[in-house]
């Protein structure tokens, strides 16, 4: 299958609907509406077969404050594989142009994983952040300690990760901040 890359404003209606649709299926039915506003506006990788799209993953800009600096950060959205085409290794296809992305253009790469994703992201060198999640909401500094446990770095082209001895501060947004 070949693996395609574009900015959400090339995808066309079509194709997105198609890949929303995917998304829908593959999580099935828990990918909300905020869900999907968060993976657009970036970099799309997805496959495609006769059927239509078998993978899926977005990367976006976020900013996050940490230890008195803003970093622009790629941060990992929708990342799916069709239900009967997992474990062929589609899904570290889709990651390793986001990760390629990443390494071009960011500090570092973030995501937020699900118990069955975590695997392949520890798998391809993604490192579990040991220190505290926040966001700067509306009414301030919010810690998110639900977060800790399944937030994911990636070491843009070998560059150091912030330590974790200081919060990471998310920018906010609706629905799952992260």
């Amino acid at each position: 299958m070949t693996l395609w890359t574009a900015p959400t404003h090339e995808l066309g209606a079509e194709r997105l609907r198609a890949v929303r649709e995917m998304l829908d299926d593959a999580f099935d039915g828990e990918f909300s509406d905020e869900d999907w506003d968060h993976a657009l506006g970036g970099l799309h990788a997805w496959t495609e077969d006769e059927w239509g799209v078998a993978a899926h993953g977005s990367l976006v800009m976020r900013r996050v404050l940490h230890h008195g600096r803003s970093y622009r950060v790629g941060y990992v959205e929708a990342v799916a594989v069709r239900a009967e085409l997992r474990r062929q290794g589609l899904g570290g296809r889709i990651m390793g142009e986001l990760e390629r992305a990443i390494d071009g253009a960011y500090a570092f790469g973030a995501l937020s994983a699900s118990e069955g994703g975590a695997g392949l992201y520890r798998g391809r060198g993604w490192r579990l952040w040991r220190g505290r999640i926040e966001t700067l909401s509306p009414a301030g500094i919010v810690r998110l300690p639900d977060e800790e446990d399944s937030t994911y770095l990636w070491p843009a082209a070998g560059r150091p990760l912030p330590d974790p001895a200081e919060p990471l501060v998310f920018d906010w947004r609706d629905g799952d901040v992260m």
